[in-house]
Order: structure tokens, then sequence, then C-alpha cells
């Protein structure tokens, strides 16, 4: 029996019979844009810390307060459903961001150049194909489980927006409110929370990194008995935003791995190889003339990249019986229902055979596309594993939600296997390192996006959007997002890559140039200095320097090594600047499967004692994943994380114990949580200062000459930047953002 909307226990709020303005031109092109806003805020934060938040409560949010804005400049006033379609064409740049973020920089740390072409094609077709592959499962997974699967962040984001619907809206649903109701002054609120966090955040980014107003990174290091240790953090509203949004436990959890690095691993290797009178390798230098920067680079990353890539397989392992179940109750309702009736407006999909038509093209595309370096049995392999994993992550974003569901877990269980049916192939060499890669990638964003289109469905599906119309917003969205995610990210690597000088790593090495094909130029900030074009030349072994890509003259010097601004290690550039470096984890766990499997170039020794270190925490009944990324990332990063977490326990806390929220579930108070005014703010946070990162990073080649006259006005100047009181200093800005997030987020005792 076919599905009939009109009897579902379950009524949207704009019933089938009403037709409201929806997929306008004004919609689509709003969510566009914002899509592309949270996209790349969202690969800014994954590329730093391998982590992204939903972006579609903040998008909602945004759409309601610009159309509202725009309906008193003399516009029409917005609908519920056009509303919709702007967060469903606004949601697809974070999936995508994260999948991005979490493959293509392993082409860097495997020692290739990142084509703008090949992470273009791996965006676009990726997202395409997971939007496409759950459109089949619409009916069975967002209608019919509609009370087995929550989608607690699609259910949450359909609250924001009919609790902000305008009178239009209202009327067609058959809803009474008073103008002066307090929905309506909810609404403006949230708009207000999130609008204000958002130029907080940028404000204080500019004001810190451009106008040098205070440190960006407080660091405090110790003497012995804890020698070359240190405790610090970066000073930033984004990673703020996200220890608040992602919650106490894992933010802790995160943070103590990071001590675990710089108060334990680091003193120890120190304490123990200061006697030393030879470098032990992998390092290069001895132990006792290394500060805590370089035993990091030498030592601790092959142990958290081990612990790493164990978690992220015991992950893996652990949610396998999840994952099957997901597997089996997505395929069983698969042609239910598939006699829709068309007639009646939210029951409308796009037809089955353009599903099917548009997944065939795309893996036709994939498999004569040269960037990609594919071959048959790689399209096939995306097939499977893409059909697979988006059907998994539909299913478990409906159970668990985004932030829970093991995307990269299913990334690195794509690579595992791939990588192991080419070296059973034989297939070995550097090509085969971009072919894998690229079956994992596309795989990943296709799941990411699977999980996301799912999340935007159950928001129509309660306030009564149509299907079909949403479902080519996020067909637009992700494709424009895709388009403009791979040149930030070239360009983010390009603004942290740093030219060492040849001579300093390097001394006296010569190539035969005449054998060297490939040319480039010195991109960023350098390029100021040195337009000269030089040959490239791939150093695979560490005799006579490190392994890398080098910069030859035509004489066969090596004039520069290029450290890239994704997983480089050198963060002082020869003019004695500051780099921040981008240290993309997961994308490390991905070309350490790589390497282990095809190559077996690897520290093992190093490796293995980061996967003991999962192992024991697994035996100790400690999730492993979260602390080992902790492991693997500095502690500046995951201290404001751990911060953030606080600031959201201290919250949950004390709004919990009042009598409307004390009442629920946790389940509901963890929701309630989700959507409060602190999430909007901590969002906000995020945005504004990633994006104004992102702005300052791509403009520091241009502005070069500002930022060396504020840097030398500050170091002379400003007492919170320089001097031996500048850390203590650049924490009471710091201290502002918390106290503000902390009073925002309070929640307000109901009036009785």
């Amino acid at each position: 029996m076919p599905y009939d909307p009109t009897r579902s226990p379950v009524k949207p709020y704009i019933p089938a019979s009403a037709h409201l303005p929806e997929m306008t031109f004004r919609a689509l092109a709003m969510g566009i844009l914002l899509g592309m806003v949270f996209g790349a805020s969202s690969l800014y934060l994954v590329l730093k810390v391998g982590l992204t938040v939903s972006a579609s409560i903040p998008v909602a949010v945004i759409a309601i307060t610009l159309f509202g804005l725009a309906k008193k400049m003399g516009g029409r006033d917005s609908t519920i459903l056009e509303n919709s379609i702007t967060q469903t064409a606004g949601s697809a740049g974070e999936s995508i961001a994260f999948g991005l973020g979490v493959t293509m920089p392993a082409i860097l740390i495997l020692g290739f150049d990142l084509e703008i072409s090949r992470v273009m094609l791996v965006g676009v077709l990726g997202g395409l194909l997971g939007i496409l592959m759950m459109i089949p499962m619409r009916r069975t997974m967002i209608v019919d489980q509609h009370y087995q699967l929550k989608y607690p962040e699609g259910t949450a984001c359909a609250e924001v927006l009919k609790a902000a619907a305008t009178e239009t809206s209202r009327a067609a649903a058959g809803e009474i409110r008073e103008a002066g109701s307090d929905e309506a002054r909810t609404a403006k609120r949230r708009a207000a929370i999130i609008f204000g966090g958002f130029g907080l955040g940028l404000l204080y980014k500019v004001g810190n990194i451009s106008f040098k107003g205070w440190k960006d990174t407080a660091n405090f290091e110790f003497g012995a008995p804890l020698k070359a240790g240190s405790v610090g953090a970066e000073l930033s509203p984004e990673l703020l935003g996200v220890g608040y949004i992602i919650g106490p436990r894992i933010a802790a959890t995160m943070a103590a791995g990071g001590v675990l690095s710089y108060l334990l691993l680091i003193p120890m290797i120190k304490f123990f190889g200061e006697l030393l009178t030879v470098p032990v390798s992998p390092g290069t230098m001895l132990i006792k003339d290394m500060n805590a920067n370089d035993i990091r680079s030498a030592y601790v990353l092959y142990i958290g990249a081990g612990a790493v890539a164990a978690g992220g397989l015991i992950s893996l392992v652990r949610s396998m019986p999840t994952i099957w179940n997901g597997l089996k109750g997505g395929l069983s309702g698969m042609g239910k229902g598939s006699a829709a009736d068309e007639s009646v407006r939210t029951d409308r999909d796009i037809p089955l055979k353009w599903v099917v038509i548009g997944c065939l093209a795309i893996i036709a595309i994939i498999t004569v596309a040269t960037p990609l370096h594919m071959n048959l049995l790689g399209a096939l392999l995306i097939l499977v594993f893409g059909f697979l994993f988006a059907t998994v992550s539909s299913r478990l974003t409906g159970e668990v939600g985004s932030s829970s569901n093991p995307i990269s877990g299913m990334a690195v269980a794509t690579l595992l296997f791939t990588c192991l049916i080419f070296l059973f192939m034989g297939w070995t060499g550097g090509q085969y390192y971009v072919t894998a890669l690229s079956v994992g990638a596309i795989v990943c964003i296709a799941a990411s996006n699977a999980g996301t289109t799912s999340q935007d469905l159950k928001t129509g599906f309660l306030v009564g959007a149509t299907p079909k119309l949403q479902q080519y917003a996020i067909l637009c969205g992700a494709f424009a997002s895709a388009l403009i995610l791979g040149p930030i990210l070239l360009k983010l690597n390009d603004a942290s890559t740093v030219y060492v000088p040849a001579a300093q790593v390097a001394p006296g090495l010569k190539v035969d140039a005449s054998k060297l094909t490939a040319t480039a130029q010195l991109q960023g900030p350098q390029a100021a200095t040195d337009s000269n074009t030089y040959k490239v030349w791939q150093k695979t072994d560490t005799v006579g320097g490190p392994a890398g890509k080098y910069l030859v003259n035509a004489n066969g010097e090596l004039a520069y090594l290029v450290d890239p601004g994704i997983n480089g290690t050198h963060t002082k550039r020869p003019d004695g600047s500051e780099v921040k470096k981008f240290d993309a984890p997961k994308a490390v766990l991905m070309s350490y499967i790589i390497k282990g499997i095809l190559d077996q170039q690897l520290p093992w020794t190093l490796v293995l004692l980061g996967v003991m270190i999962a192992v024991v925490l697994e035996m100790a009944g400690v999730q492993s994943l979260a602390f080992s990324v902790g492991v693997y990332l500095p502690l500046v990063s995951t201290a404001p994380i751990a911060v953030g977490g606080f600031i959201r326990w201290l919250v949950d806390r004390r709004n919990n114990q009042l009598p409307h929220i004390a009442s629920m579930t946790p389940e509901e108070q963890q929701a309630a949580g989700d959507r409060s005014s602190g999430t909007l703010l901590a969002s906000g946070y995020i945005a504004g200062g990633a994006l104004a990162g992102i702005v300052i990073a791509i403009t520091a080649g241009v502005l070069t000459d500002f930022d060396t006259t504020m840097m030398k006005w500050a170091e002379a100047y400003n007492p919170f930047y320089a001097g031996a009181s500048s850390d203590w200093l650049s924490l009471l800005p710091y201290a502002g953002l918390v106290v503000l997030l902390y009073w925002i987020a309070r929640e307000k005792k109901l009036k009785v």
C-alpha cells in the first residue's frame, strides 16, 4: 500500500494542501552563499583540530533574520518553506568541508602537490553522489521510521523554523500568534546572539592577528623536573566555540591527550635522552639540543599518529554491529512505498530514474577524470563503498546525530580495504597512493553529505516542505560549496608554507637539474621577495637532508625545502615571522594507512607505542579516538576546546536545575542545550573567528608590509604582545569572551 501522508500520525506544520512560496531565487541564493561561508569556516576547523560542528541551526537563524530585514526595507515576507530551502542549501558546505579536510591534505603529507582540479572534482562528485544515493531511502527513514529515527539536529532545526514562522506561514498552518508573543521576541533575540557572536569573533581575531593587539597564544614553559614540558592555549574564539558545542566529555578527553604529550612524553624523552651523544632516529639532532617543538616533530607526532590510527580502527570495529544494523535497516525499506502519490506535494522526490542516471554519470566521470588517477576497479570500489556507507550514514545520523556519526571511521575502512586490494594487485607506486586516497575521499564526502541530507529532509518533513525541492536545493548548495572549498584549501596551505633555505637543512646537496621537468614558483608571503622559477625535486630518503619537496635552480643547487602549510614542521620564515601550521590530524591518519600498507615506510617503533596508548585506554574503558587526536595535536589547540567544554558543563549544570528543564528527560535536556543561546553564540564565535582567520591567511602576501609594521610596533610598545607579562595579559581579552559565553548561555527562569 503506498504511503498516504493524509493518514500519517505526524502532521507537518504546513499541510500538504497548502502552497506557499518555497524554492524562490532569493531563498536558494542565500542558502548557497551561507553554505559557502560555513563551509569555509568548517574547513578551517577540520584542518586545525579535525572537527566540525553542524551549521543547520545557525544557517536557519541567519536566514530568518536577513529575510526579516528585507521585509522591513519593503520586501516580501518570507515563508517557513523558503527558510527551509535556505537552511537545506546552506548545510551542504559543512559536510563537504569535513570530507575534504579529512582526506585531501594527506596528498601533501605523502609528498604530492594539491592540484586544484583534483580537489574540486573530489568535492563535487562526492557531494552529489551522497545526496543522490540517499534520495531512494527518504520515505523509509524519514517518514515510515519517524519515531525510531529522531535525527536530533534536523528536529531541533525544525523547532527553530516553527518558532520564528512569519504571519503568512502561521496563517497557512492555522496557527494564531500575537505579534508581540514570546516566540517572536525569542526569534529576534536568537538572531541578535548569533550575529553578535559573529561580529565579536571577527573583531577579536582581526584585533588579535592583524593589529597585534595581544598574543594569539599564551604559553608557559617548565624547567626541571618537567624540563621541556609546557602548558599553553591558542586564544581564539573559534576553538572556544567548538569546545562549547561538542561538550565537556569530548573536549576534556582531547585535552587529556595533549597533557600526556606535553607534560609526560616530551619531558620523558628530554630526561632520558639528554645525555645521549648521537641523534636517535628519526630525529636528526641531539636530544639535548631539542626544544619541545623539536621533540614533538621528531618523535611525539609519530606516537600520536599511531594512537589516532589505532583509535580510528578500534572505533570502526566497535561500530560494526551498529553499521551492520544500520545497513540492514536502510536496505530493508528501499522500494517500500515507491509508488508515491505525486499529487501530494509533501511526497514528491526526484524521480528514481534520474537518481540512477545521475549516479552512473558520476561514476563514469570518476573513471575517466585524469586528475583522480582512477581506474575501473577504483570506480567500482567507490560505487560499492559509497552506497554502503551512504546508507549507513543516513541511518546512524537518525539514531545518534551528525556529531556522533563515525564518518572518518567509514573513510578509514574504505581506505584500508582499498589499499589491501591494491597491495594484492601489486599496485604500490606513487600513482596508486592518489588513486586510493581519491576513493577514500569521495566515499567520505558522500557518506557525510548523505547524513546531512537526511537531517535536512527530516526538518522538511516536520515543517511540511516539498522533498523534491529540498533535494534540488542541497544539490545546488553542494555543487557551489565544493567549487570554492578547493581553492580555499590550497590558499590556506600556500599562506602557511615556509620555503626553508636549503643551506640550512641540506647544505652542499646537488642534483642533475636536466632530468627534472616540473617547475614551480614560491607562493604566499615569501613570493614577494623571490619571483624566480625553479625546478622541482622530490627527495624520498633522508641522506644529506630531510625528505620532501625541494626547489632547485638551473645549476642543480638546492634553493629551498618546501615545508607545506598543512602538516609542516617549520614555523618560522627566513625573516623571523611566525607561521601557524595546520595539523590536520585525521588526514595524517589517512596518509599513515597508505604508507603503512603500500610502502611500509614508517618509524614503526614510535607508531606502535602510539598504538599501545590507544589499546591501554580501551582496556581501561576509555574511548581512545578523541584522546588520541589530543596526543597528536598541540596542547595549545586542545586547551581552549577544554575551556569551552568546561563552560558548557557549568551552563548545563545550572540550567538543568531550572524547573522547566529539570522535568525533561536527559535526551530532551541535551536537545535543549544544542539549540540554546549558548550554542548560537558559540556558532557565531566559530564563524566569525574562522572566516577572519581565512581572510587574514589569504591576504598575508598582499599585506606583508602592514603586518611587519604592526609587529615592530607591538614588540616595542605593546605589553599585551611582547614582554615578561604578555602571556598573562593576553588572557584578559580572552577571559571577556569566556565570561560573555557563560552569561549569554544561562537560561532565564520562566515567568509564572
